[in-house]
C-alpha cells in the first residue's frame, strides 16, 4: 500500500513535498490545514486515521508539549495531573499503529527513556535551514535520513550550514533563532523546516514507491 498518512500535521509541509513526487499523501490534524490544500487534509482524530487500515506509511509529528525536556520545569505538575501520561499514551498509540513503515518525530524528551532511544537525531542545519533544533526520529522500516549524498550525518568532514543564533540581552545566553520564531508562539516553532520536509519526502518516497 503506497498511501501515506502525515499525522499531526496542519502545515502540510511534508504532505506537499510528497505530493510533488507523486505520492498519495494526506495530512491529518484536529486543526484545519494552513498549507492551502484542504483536498489533501483530513481534519480529525489522527489516531483513528492511523488505525483505519488505509495507509502503508505514516510520518507522525506527535505533539510534544508534555514530553519535551524544554518544559522540564513543569514535569512534576504534569505528572501529577496526568497530562504527561496522556502525551506518552498518544505517542505510543502512534508507535503501535498497524502500519508497515513509520517515522515519528519529536524533540529531545522523556520518550527516549520511557520508550527507547531514537534511531536518529537531526538538526535543521543538516538540510540547509539556518537554525538549530535537536530533533529525534523513531523509525520502523524506513532508513535514516542522509544529506549531501552522505549516509553519516555525524561525519566531522561534512560541512553543515551554520545556524543563526541570537544572544539574550539579560542573561547573555545564546539561543538558536527557532526559539524566537513567532514571538514565543510554540505552534509556529513546531512547524517542520523546509529542508527536513523535503529530505523526508525525497528520500522516503523511494522506499514508499
Amino acid at each position: 500500500m503506497k498511501r501515506v498518512l502525515v499525522a499531526c500535521e496542519e502545515s502540510q509541509a511534508v504532505t506537499i513535498e510528497l505530493r510533488k513526487l507523486g505520492v498519495e499523501a494526506f495530512s491529518c490534524d484536529i486543526l484545519p490545514c494552513s498549507g492551502n490544500h484542504p483536498e489533501w487534509h483530513i481534519q480529525g482524530d489522527a489516531v483513528a486515521e492511523a488505525y483505519s487500515g488505509k495507509y502503508g506509511t505514516m510520518i507522525c509529528f506527535t505533539p510534544c508539549t508534555h514530553l519535551a525536556v524544554s518544559g522540564a520545569a513543569w514535569f512534576e505538575e504534569k505528572r501529577k495531573d496526568g497530562r504527561q501520561q496522556e502525551g506518552i499514551d498518544l505517542f505510543m498509540s502512534f508507535v503501535n499503529a498497524p502500519i508497515d513503515k513509520i517515522a515519528i518525530e519529536n524533540p529531545v524528551g522523556v520518550m527516549s527513556t520511557i520508550y527507547r532511544k531514537p534511531d536518529q537525531v537531526i538538526q535543521p542545519y543538516f538540510f540547509g535551514d539556518e537554525a538549530q533544533k535537536t530533533t529525534c526520529l523513531w523509525l520502523k522500516n524506513l532508513p535514516p535520513l542522509y544529506h549531501n549524498d552522505r549516509p553519516n550525518l555525524f561525519d566531522d568532514n561534512v560541512t553543515h550550514v551554520k545556524p543563526e543564533f541570537i544572544i539574550a540581552k539579560k542573561s547573555g545566553k545564546k539561543y538558536s533563532k527557532i526559539h524566537w520564531m513567532g514571538g514565543g508562539n510554540g505552534h509556529k516553532r513546531s512547524k517542520t523546516f523546509p529542508g527536513i520536509a523535503k529530505a523526508m519526502a525525497t528520500q522516503w518516497s523511494e522506499v514508499i514507491l
